[in-house]
């Protein structure tokens, strides 16, 4: 027994010192996004977790200046840099290596010990070629499309400001355009543990020296210079670290009248979901400092989780492109995709923890005992619902047992609905819907024109409704009883909850039904209907932004009479400057006028294309490439591919390019360097 328990107390402590061991570590909640299934351009976000050496381990604060050109970017990096300055500290006592990385402020450093201690260092491995280089792109970005326009420079400060603020700028003696001096002093530098470098191949060696293998990024600005700069997401993922995005501690160059026309902490999120998907996983600051996520002051979008598991109706498609037209202004939106091979599985639905409202479009499905006690956990805190078509079905397997493990809840109709939903007329039967007499004051139908509009598909049986509920629209098919299509219900635990029976592909293409589902959402959020601004369609000749389009195959519109704008980026060697100029060739059609820029300065013609003398260009970076075509020759504005020609290659400029129309001569350049503002839709290079 003595011998026993002698064992007992040796194991007891050698489980403790092994915990006191792995609590060392940083244990990290890894955040990617994985496409449901090839080519379907959905994804699943997925969090896994991983542990970390903080031996290993290195966190890069990028670009987090002292100054910048934008008021509004100051503002909100002085909200976060005490929470990272404190991260830092944080992670410095763990034993985590900290580079300092301000660009372009190494002379403020000259004689820093950190500096010094990163010119000093030496590794005689093999360093990454191109380490050095900005990075627009790499190859998982390759059929990306870049979620927001930053050609702008991405300042969305009030006009006012930015010229007070400029002009305080300038009386500090600084540049206004590039007014950063040295690191923001909100973030402290340990002179005797941490580095300061901006080049890539003396951060790679840092790296290198130190046995480093995980690297941790953070600071600003998230779609410029965290991503591209030599130390930044791209280089390290392509060269093999293992990295992430603290997502919570940076911040995006986004201006709100630039499309997609989102909010600035949409843009944000945009941006950040484009690195889960092509580059890197994300982290959030909690994770190492404890307590919740950092959240910008002036960040107060809800929450809405759309939860979509149907297949009769397309509503993957439908939602998220009604989502990202309408909802991104005033909604932090998250979409959840049922899994493309197993029918009762919704990777993701998670997410329903965090959520201020929630979407449900989903048709007869089962959930695995937990997930359906997320819904129910939800639902009983009196939180909104909003459901569109077959959630009035969306658990119920029409009265048979669920699998082993799996749960159903035939009554969320009734108890988050205050629905009955029995069924439905035939499909070829038309409805007309109206808008109820006595609910024309009803904030959920601002907006709406008070006439009968038609029904996409088959008009769902349910009445009858229960006690709470407030039919704001019905439908009626002639010779049978009208059935209500559109109602709230104030639901027995206190929430809200908005319901309509319409959803078809059809619905989507009426802007009634637009209208009343986005009423419906604010409604639902606490948020004010008539706020409601609906995207308005417009066509590729009167879009008022540019647009990614394929060349050579690319027809212009018809009646396009402005001018015609495509624009791209390339990276141009520098062997190629060596011997004859570069040619910028462009096989146009007979009888259309040419011409071109690039980095806004006009190219000289020669022959069937524009020379481009090698003062012109920025070396193995990027360069834009600007093509102005005039003329009213009907088809395409190419014959062939255009393409850049030097002695020593030829690079073909087949793919995707950007366009627009218009007479406006600013078309021909970007307000900053092409590595800012290019997106990695239109990346070129040999």
């Amino acid at each position: 027994m003595k011998l026993f328990c002698k064992l007992s107390v040796c194991l007891s402590l050698l489980l403790t010192y092994t915990g006191l061991l792995s609590a060392e570590d940083l244990q990290l909640n890894l955040r990617s996004q994985s496409e449901t299934s090839k080519g379907s351009g959905r994804y699943h976000r997925l969090e896994h977790k991983e542990s970390w050496d903080p031996e290993q381990t290195a966190i890069i604060v990028c670009d987090v200046w002292d100054y910048h050109h934008c008021l509004n970017a100051v503002r909100r990096l002085e909200q976060f840099a005490p929470r990272l300055d404190q991260l830092l500290k944080t992670a410095r006592a763990q034993g985590v290596t900290i580079i300092h990385a301000p660009s372009d402020c190494m002379p403020a450093y000259k004689g820093h010990p950190a500096r010094q201690r990163a010119q000093q260092v030496t590794f005689n491995g093999p360093i990454p070629e191109g380490i050095e280089n900005w990075c627009s792109k790499i190859p998982s970005e390759e059929q990306a499309v870049y979620p927001l326009d930053q050609s702008d420079g991405g300042e969305d400060d009030d006009p006012e400001e930015h010229k007070a603020w400029a002009a305080k700028l300038k009386s500090l003696g600084r540049n206004p355009s590039l007014p950063w001096q040295k690191q923001s002093p909100l973030i402290a530098i340990d002179s005797e543990k941490d580095f300061i470098s901006d080049k890539g191949d003396e951060v790679w060696r840092i790296l290198e020296s130190r046995g480093i293998k995980n690297v941790i990024l953070t600071g600003v600005h998230t779609n410029m210079c965290v991503l591209g700069r030599p130390f930044g997401l791209r280089q390290m993922a392509q060269n093999g670290k293992n990295v992430v995005l603290v997502r919570d501690l940076t911040d995006t160059m986004y201006n709100p009248q630039c499309w997609p026309y989102v909010s600035h902490f949409t843009g944000n999120d945009l941006i950040i979901s484009h690195i889960e998907k092509f580059i890197c996983p994300t982290i959030t600051s909690d994770q190492i400092l404890g307590g919740d996520e950092f959240v910008f002051k002036k960040d107060d979008r809800p929450h809405l989780v759309i939860i979509m598991a149907e297949q009769e109706y397309e509503t993957e498609k439908s939602l998220p492109e009604f989502a990202a037209e309408n909802l991104g202004k005033a909604f932090r939106v998250s979409l959840v995709f049922a899994d493309d091979k197993e029918r009762n599985k919704i990777p993701g639905i998670e997410e329903i923890e965090d959520a201020d409202l929630v979407l449900f479009s989903v048709r007869r499905r089962v959930l695995p005992t937990k997930q359906m006690a997320l819904i129910k956990k939800y639902v009983a805190a009196g939180k909104p619902v909003v459901g569109i078509r077959t959630a009035s079905h969306a658990f119920s397997l029409r009265g048979k047992e669920p699998p082993k493990g799996y749960a159903d809840w035939p009554e969320f109709d009734a108890t988050v609905f205050g629905g009955s939903y029995h069924g439905h007329h035939a499909n070829d039967l038309k409805s007309i819907v109206t808008i109820n007499p006595k609910q024309k004051q009803n904030p959920i139908l601002t907006g709406i024109p008070d006439k009968p509009f038609p029904q996409a598909y088959s008009l769902y049986e349910v009445t009858p409704l229960a006690k709470g509920t407030t039919v704001l629209m019905t439908a009626e098919i002639k010779g049978k009883p009208v059935e209500p299509v559109a109602w709230t219900f104030q639901r027995k635990d206190g929430g809200r909850s908005f319901y309509t029976s319409m959803g078809h592909t059809g619905d989507f293409q009426q802007p009634e039904f637009v209208r009343l589902l986005a009423n419906g959402i604010y409604w639902a959020a606490g948020l004010n209907p008539a706020k409601v601004k609906l995207s308005e369609k417009v066509s590729l000749r009167g879009a008022p932004h540019w647009t990614v389009v394929s060349l050579p195959e690319f027809k212009k519109p018809a009646g396009t009479v402005e001018s015609r704008w495509y624009r791209c980026v390339a990276r141009i060697p520098k062997a190629w400057l060596a011997g004859e100029p570069v040619q910028l060739k462009v096989p146009t059609s007979a009888g259309n006028t040419v011409q071109a820029w690039l980095n806004g300065t006009a190219l000289k013609k020669r022959g069937d294309g524009f020379v481009i003398a090698p003062g012109m260009v920025t070396v193995n970076d990027a360069n834009l490439i600007v093509v102005s075509v005039s003329g009213r020759d009907a088809g395409v504005d190419f014959v062939s591919v255009p393409q850049l020609v030097s002695a020593s290659g030829a690079l073909p400029l087949a793919g995707r390019w950007q366009y627009r129309s218009g007479d406006d001569q600013t078309f021909a350049n970007m307000p900053l360097p092409a590595k800012f503002g290019t997106v990695t839709d239109i990346v070129f290079k040999p």
